[in-house]
């Protein structure tokens, strides 16, 4: 059958690796897959994904080799394989597809639909509808007239809304949503034009929202005293899962991560947190990403920690002109900055390294190490553009550029804000620096096509210039 009337968003590309291996993206968001038959675990991902969105959905699948595959998944968990003028002498998905996964994935669809999302009749309610039925909170038109918006941006915002004092909205990594806390202590998810999709009461103290991965479904989670409180991405019902005990939840991977004070600590996987094994000997939790844990010896390498498997280390490749690791600094989700030492000079190359194969992303120009001691790392949620410390990376052009006293603060799309010398700049990706006056707001991400900016706990949505 064809894809006619199939509409082409969310983008998704299903990649296999190996034969436990797989990547799943949908809609820029990426999704790692560990299993004993990854097309099987990729397909079901997919599948509930249309479940969410109530209609089937298009994917292109590629083989390790290469050969790729147009497909339909739809949300009961049929599966097509779209004709195409060019035909593969493997047919492997037609054939996986039709001959294995049908069964299954209609029973894995349906285990979703009928007891994950608690229905009765044949065609379940949207899952708002299970949450309590609350106030709205009051979102209204206005002008941002407290301080300089930020270039590109109008002083008039499509709509605000008032926050929870002290808190910080999130923008979905695909921008189409914004979550908040509001003043009367619920959290509120907003569309690009805010309106309100869905909301929920939350504990007292709670935190500001996070959107991240549990269980390799994306989810907007709140930490309260000793819990983590998460929803699913269209607003089901919430689940509860207490934090161990002198436990810090950090989220500087994809999922969280809990460390406790003893050096050790636990990935939430299965609606419990598991403690992560393995670890080496005087090496450091960096990062987790589902039941796997990124760690690292100051001096290197990196390891990979996953729930009921053997210690991975993983080599890292080093830059032209580098000879041994001098140490590893950070790390976010698939990318490791490194600093290597230059033989016969004191002077450093500070890199970024794929932690999927440790080869090199992007090499910053050689600086002595006291210049990039203590450089910031931050990347934007696409992964077009970052900035590491004083080097600016464009990764699509995969080059970099060296801003002498610059120090990022935030990234807006492909837009860098930071201070040169302690004075408020925006720097293009090629290093083309704007100054900026003394406050301007800078955005908390983009949704849409308007600007989320916050003053005085008032949630501002710039509409373009």
């Amino acid at each position: 059958m064809g894809d006619r009337g199939v509409s082409s968003w969310p983008r998704v590309t299903i990649r296999l690796y190996d034969d436990h291996n797989a990547e799943v993206k949908i809609a820029g968001r990426s999704y790692p897959v560990n299993h004993h038959d990854p097309r099987q675990a990729a397909i079901a991902l997919v599948a509930e994904r249309a479940a969410q969105l109530g209609r089937p959905v298009k994917a292109t699948a590629i083989e390790s080799d290469g050969a790729s595959w147009p497909l339909v998944i739809h949300p009961d968990g049929q599966v097509e394989a779209v004709e195409t003028a060019v035909k593969n002498d493997k047919p492997i998905w037609p054939i996986i597809v039709a001959a294995g996964l049908a069964v299954v994935l209609v029973g894995a669809t349906a285990v979703y639909l009928l007891v994950l999302r608690d229905t009765g009749p044949k065609d379940p309610p949207p899952a708002a509808s299970k949450l309590p039925e609350l106030p709205a909170p009051k979102v209204v038109p206005d002008q941002f007239v407290a301080r300089p918006a930020p270039p590109g941006w109008s002083t008039n915002a499509n709509w605000t809304v008032d926050i929870a004092e002290k808190s910080s909205p999130a923008v979905s990594p695909d921008g189409s949503e914004v979550a908040i806390l509001t003043q009367d202590q619920k959290i509120a998810v907003f569309d690009s034009s805010g309106k309100v999709l869905w909301q929920d009461k939350v504990p007292r103290n709670a935190e500001s929202p996070v959107y991240t991965i549990i269980d390799s479904k994306p989810v907007v989670a709140v930490l309260a005293a000793k819990s983590l409180v998460y929803w699913p991405g269209d607003g089901g019902e919430s689940t509860v899962v207490e934090v161990p005990d002198g436990a810090k939840v950090q989220f500087f991977g994809t999922s969280p991560l809990a460390l406790v004070a003893d050096g050790q600590a636990s990935v939430l996987s299965g609606k419990e947190w598991r403690p992560v094994e393995n670890q080496p000997r005087l090496s450091t939790l960096l990062l987790a990403e589902g039941d796997k844990t990124l760690m690292a010896r100051y001096a290197g390498p990196l390891y990979w920690s996953q729930i009921g498997k053997d210690l991975v280390t993983l080599p890292l490749e080093p830059p032209a002109g580098a000879t041994t690791i001098n140490h590893i600094a950070m790390a976010s989700p698939g990318k490791a900055m490194v600093i290597w030492n230059v033989a016969k000079s004191a002077d450093v190359i500070p890199t970024v390294s794929s932690t999927a194969d440790g080869s090199v992303v992007a090499a910053c120009p050689r600086v002595t190490m006291n210049r990039a001691d203590g450089w910031r790392w931050l990347p934007d949620q696409a992964g077009k553009v970052a900035a590491y410390g004083e080097c600016l990376i464009d990764f699509t052009s995969r080059k970099t550029t060296l801003v002498a006293e610059f120090s990022p603060l935030s990234i807006a799309q492909t837009t860098v804000y930071g201070t040169v010398e302690g004075k408020p700049v925006t720097i293009a990706p090629d290093g083309r620096t704007t100054p900026l006056a003394d406050d301007t707001a800078r955005p908390w991400g983009i949704a849409g096509d308007r600007a989320i900016v916050v003053h005085a706990s008032v949630l501002y949505a710039l509409d373009k210039k």
